[in-house]
């Protein structure tokens, strides 16, 4: 896993560069199809997955430095290496399915545009995402 971040740096580095291209690409470009100057839904986009590939980046280089060395690292790792505990999986969860319902009604509100649905769905999110967050750390007794 110690490439994961190298592979995402490189990534949001060939979107910079795409970007850089691009602006460039759109800003010089005049032709009759184009009047209106640069197109923003575009820079945005790249701009925004770059960013995004930075943080994903950064957040594996954060944790793999905190970590012990797992087998994939190792050049001789055999099969047997990488059994045992995982790690912890919930059985199962209302709260991803309530989080996604929430969602939609977010959609629908920004659709027809009721700004009481858009509230409605955003307050719904934010508390089954709370909910969902605390699912395993709060006590059984208060469940």
């Amino acid at each position: 896993m110690r490439a994961g971040s190298n592979v995402f740096y490189a990534i949001a580095a060939y979107l910079i560069v795409s970007e850089i291209v691009y602006v460039f690409g759109v800003n010089f470009t005049r032709d009759d199809g184009y009047l209106y100057g640069p197109e923003w839904i575009g820079i945005v986009a790249m701009a925004l997955a770059a960013v995004m590939c930075i943080m994903l980046a950064v957040y594996l280089q954060f944790t793999d430095n905190r970590t012990d060395l797992s087998p994939s690292d190792w050049e001789e790792a055999e099969t047997e290496d990488g059994a045992g505990i995982l790690g912890f999986f919930s059985p199962g969860s209302i709260y991803p399915f309530a989080m996604t319902m929430s969602i939609a009604v977010m959609g629908l509100g920004i659709i027809f545009l009721y700004f009481w649905m858009i509230a409605l769905g955003a307050a719904m999110l934010v508390y089954f995402t709370f909910r969902l967050s605390l699912q395993y750390g709060i006590p059984k007794e208060k469940h």
